[in-house]
């Protein structure tokens, strides 16, 4: 706890504060979800939430279980196919940005959300796999990571690359045939890290109140670049707090 609100309230926040009104946003479940309804609770009521069941324009009045809750379809403007959310909205490029969890991120944005440790046949743990996020990395006009930080997570290399970022570095997107932009920015209970325009490195850009450099580069497992004036981050106001916590308490209700 930092004040009157925790980090990862301040995270979510963070991340809502992204997005713009109007824009058309892939969602994923979890983090990205709580902080894409946040987004249109507050200062982006025509933000259009797009989730990988096929729901377009879903306007939850409640946080959704999974992407196939109910809740979804009966708030959507439309629903359609999953082939056809992909093949006509995801892959040719009609969606703004893409929002994204991680079980792991290396320092190019690449994320795993497949397997950890060992192999692919006989890993340490599987994980629940790819779902639309290889598609919301390839194709989004950009991509949103939100992602606690830790050692766990910040490693230096991926075990598996589920959703690419920029590969290995400048270039890599454009000679895969990658359609959209790649992460913009990747939002942690620590602060945000933006790509580097010459190298494609996340760099620590932004620190939430209290957090210190030292603190980010203890939960980051390669040797993190930072910014030479990282800014802090504005804490979140009354009405943001309120928003988010009126989200939280409807976790699990029907």
């Amino acid at each position: 706890m930092s004040g009157a609100y925790t980090a990862d309230e301040m995270m979510t926040v963070a991340a809502a504060r992204q997005l713009r009104d109007g824009a058309a946003c892939f969602v994923g479940i979890g983090l990205p979800s709580t902080a894409a309804n946040l987004a249109r609770a507050t200062h982006a009521p025509n933000l259009v939430l797009v989730y990988e069941s096929g729901c377009l324009g879903a306007k939850p009045d409640r946080l959704p279980l999974s992407i196939g809750d109910g809740i979804l379809a009966d708030t959507a403007d439309a629903v359609v196919s999953v082939p056809e959310v992909f093949n006509y909205w995801l892959q040719p490029g009609r969606i703004d940005v893409g929002f994204l969890g991680a079980a792991q991120l290396d320092r190019y944005g690449n994320i795993n959300t497949t397997v950890i440790g060992g192999d692919y046949d006989d890993p340490a743990v599987r994980l629940p796999g790819a779902g639309g996020a290889p598609e919301i990395a390839a194709s989004c006009g950009e991509v949103v990571v939100i992602v606690r930080q830790n050692l766990r997570t910040f490693t230096e290399r991926v075990d598996f690359v589920t959703s690419v970022g920029y590969g290995s570095g400048p270039g890599d997107r454009q000679r895969l045939g990658l359609r959209g932009g790649g992460p913009r920015m990747v939002i942690t209970d620590l602060g945000v890290l933006e790509p580097a325009p010459d190298t494609c490195e996340l760099t620590l850009t932004r620190l939430h109140p209290g957090v210190t450099v030292a603190q980010a580069r203890a939960a980051t497992g390669w040797a993190l670049a930072v910014a030479d004036q990282p800014v802090t981050n504005e804490p979140p106001t009354a009405d943001e707090l309120a928003v988010l916590r009126a989200l939280e308490a409807t976790k699990g209700t029907r």
